[in-house]
């Protein structure tokens, strides 16, 4: 019994040994493990938590570097470069002098794409934790403590807008940039500043705000404006002045300015909202970004991709190795069917109206010339508009910052040829018949009131078709468009693309024969009939209705991006039979051999056209609104020259000549 007791609390004694020593060790042992605590390091470096990350470090590691210093290093180099998503996975953990040796493998996402090593890190235990044993090397393998990493950003050049014969109506070229070195100004700073700002149109007070910059010393050179590289006048009057410098330097060119300047548009710096609206499309706060016409409407394409190169170089500035590239990528060039001479040419004739031409080839849908007068110069906005400039546009009542050409407007009696052609469709008028009414004003009945249809031409011969045409009858187009009726005329504008949405590079208006109240008299249907009333087209839409007439019928889609193959897209197939089409066509050329149009007679070429005016008039009271005039041609015997021309220009009623043959001496410059 007493050998029993023995061995029990011998037993016993055992236990509270055993426990007491794996009491000692679990007091002793760290509260992470290695891995642990590495891992949880570059959790800190994901979160960009740099004074955790450093609260990690051995002492001896904090020996050698400040907390300020080490946040310095690693925020400059983690966020310079991008990095996020960092991610470790441990290979292998020894034991190397009372030290905890870890290799693994790392991977990172930077701007230059995912960056993938190998490296290994010792930790020590100070007072039950592991603490890192810290040095450059854990950021990058290679990165000694006198080394950098460098970021370098590789441009992707923007695209090219090219003409259909290959010129250069946008592209990234030369520009010259127009700075101040304030050590040179002289004793006259003041009297010379005063000078610069009057010749580059920079307030007194931008330039000192830029010369005051904490940047800004004696020597350096301090941008002031851009300026076009051909203009050598202001250059040869801003180098006059002491402490003047040009420079060159890229910037966007527009070789046509204000002849394309609403075609073409322009590019200017992203805006805050853009860059957060396109974040995963590949730009920066430096990016430049298409904001009108074809710069914008083409962006995605035009648009360069830039690259990014990450390496490290040593103290002396030489590269020791790259980490991570990603190649920059070039924009693609769009070329256009645009003919630059035509759009010259048709620019210099309106340049001083309010107006617009479409310029199409009816065969097969090219556009060779958009043109929306007044405008602005799309260089001025490359190259930095003042405040002056940028009001003087904004305001100016002629507002040269409307795009006319993609806008919709009354068409006037250039739609009589569409009433014209909806009555022969629909079986509403026979081409020869003779309707009968005399003199230039009309009504259906007495149920009309004081509303009566009114012409300003009376001529002798049958109320037909031609005539009606050739002498710009209202009075036979109102008759007709009430003969078809207001369901089968507005089913018919239907089929040819009213209220639908023209596809187009640029956003197009829609063209309307109504408001919401619709067609909802036959006064209203009368007006209409002759291009009156609530009707608006767009130029564009209109070139293509009048392709029909010189396509057997077939309306041509329009289209702006050049292609090799002219295999024509019709837009509205049999939008016409053949038949009315060609009747159509016939009379139009009558239009301009004998008819209202006569002017327009050029030897040797054969011309289908008609004259159009459309009062705006809001009642017969009103005396402001203006009046359009209009023409609308198109040549039948020049081949793959053959032109269609739709031309418009505002305020006719303050000009002598009326609008049409206002437009037909512009036109005619084409033929010269």
């Amino acid at each position: 019994m007493k050998n029993k007791k023995v061995i029990i609390g011998s037993i016993i004694g055992i236990i509270l040994i055993v426990a007491i020593i794996i009491t000692i060790i679990f007091i002793n042992m760290p509260k992470e493990k290695p891995e642990e605590v590495l891992n949880r390091y570059f959790s800190y470096v994901n979160e960009q938590n740099y004074e955790a990350m450093y609260q990690k470090l051995s002492s001896s590691s904090k020996e050698k570097i400040s907390q300020e210093d080490f946040i310095t290093r690693n925020q400059n180099i983690y966020e310079g470069i991008d990095s996020n998503n960092i991610k470790i996975n441990i290979q292998d953990i020894t034991n190397e002098e009372k030290k905890k040796k870890v290799s693994y493998n790392e991977e990172m996402v930077t701007s230059a794409g995912t960056i993938t090593f190998h490296n290994e890190v010792y930790l020590e235990k100070e007072e039950k934790e592991y603490k890192i044993e810290w040095s450059s090397k854990l950021i990058f393998p290679q990165l000694q403590e006198e080394y950098k990493v460098r970021v370098e950003t590789l441009s992707g050049k923007r695209g090219s807008i090219l003409d259909r014969d290959g010129n250069a109506l946008a592209y990234d070229g030369i520009i010259s940039q127009v700075g101040i070195v304030p050590g040179k100004l002289g004793d006259n700073r003041e009297e010379n500043i005063s000078k610069i700002a009057e010749l580059t149109g920079v307030s007194v007070e931008t330039i000192n705000n830029y010369l005051s910059a904490s940047y800004v010393k004696e020597d350096t050179f301090v941008p002031i404006r851009k300026v076009a590289k051909d203009d050598t006048e202001l250059k040869e009057q801003l180098l006059q002045i002491s402490g003047i410098m040009i420079n060159d330097a890229e910037g966007r060119v527009y070789t046509l300015g204000e002849e394309a300047g609403h075609l073409i548009g322009y590019v200017q710096a992203i805006n805050a909202e853009e860059l957060e609206k396109y974040a995963d499309k590949g730009y920066s706060s430096t990016s430049l970004i298409g904001k009108s016409g074809l710069e914008a409407a083409y962006e995605e394409k035009l648009k360069g991709t830039d690259g990014v190169k990450i390496y490290i170089v040593d103290s002396e500035g030489n590269q020791i190795t790259t980490l991570a590239e990603q190649k920059q990528k070039d924009g693609e060039d769009i070329k256009l069917t645009i003919n630059s001479d035509i759009q010259t040419k048709l620019y210099e004739q309106l340049e001083n109206d309010k107006g617009l031409f479409v310029v199409m080839q009816p065969a097969t849908g090219e556009l060779l010339a958009l043109v929306s007068t007044p405008t602005f110069d799309s260089n001025d906005f490359t190259l930095g508009m003042t405040n002056d400039q940028w009001n003087m546009l904004n305001t100016d009542e002629a507002k040269p910052l409307y795009n006319r050409f993609t806008q919709s407007y009354c068409p006037g009696s250039t739609f009589k040829t569409i009433t014209g052609a909806i009555g022969l469709e629909t079986g509403s008028i026979n081409p020869d018949e003779d309707l009968g009414y005399t003199g230039t004003s009309w009504q259906k009945d007495s149920s009309w009131g004081d509303y009566k249809v009114t012409t300003l031409t009376g001529y002798n011969g049958p109320k037909n078709l031609l005539n009606a045409l050739m002498y710009s009858d209202n009075i036979y187009f109102a008759q007709t468009a009430l003969r078809i009726g207001t369901s089968k005329f507005t089913e018919s504008l239907d089929k040819i693309g009213f209220n639908q949405q023209l596809e187009f590079p640029l956003s197009l208006t829609k063209s309307q024969y109504a408001n919401e109240d619709g067609i909802n008299s036959e006064g209203k249907l009368a007006d209409t009939g002759f291009g009156q009333g609530n009707l608006l087209v767009n130029p564009i839409h209109m070139a293509s209705i009048y392709s029909s007439f010189y396509n057997n019928g077939n309306m041509i889609k329009p289209y702006i991006e050049y292609k090799e193959n002219k295999n024509p897209e019709i837009l509205i197939e049999n939008a016409f039979s053949k038949e009315t089409a060609n009747t159509i066509k016939e009379d139009l050329i009558q239009v301009v051999e004998q008819g209202s149009a006569n002017d327009m007679k050029v030897n040797g070429v054969t011309i289908a056209g008609k004259t159009g005016t459309a009062e705006l008039k809001i009642n017969k009271e009103d005396n402001e609104s203006g009046t359009l005039g209009w023409f609308d041609c198109f040549t039948t015997n020049q081949g793959d020259k053959d032109m269609l021309i739709i031309g418009m220009v505002e305020n006719i009623q303050d000009n002598n000549e009326g609008g049409s043959h206002y437009l037909i001496k512009m036109i005619k410059t084409l033929f010269e």
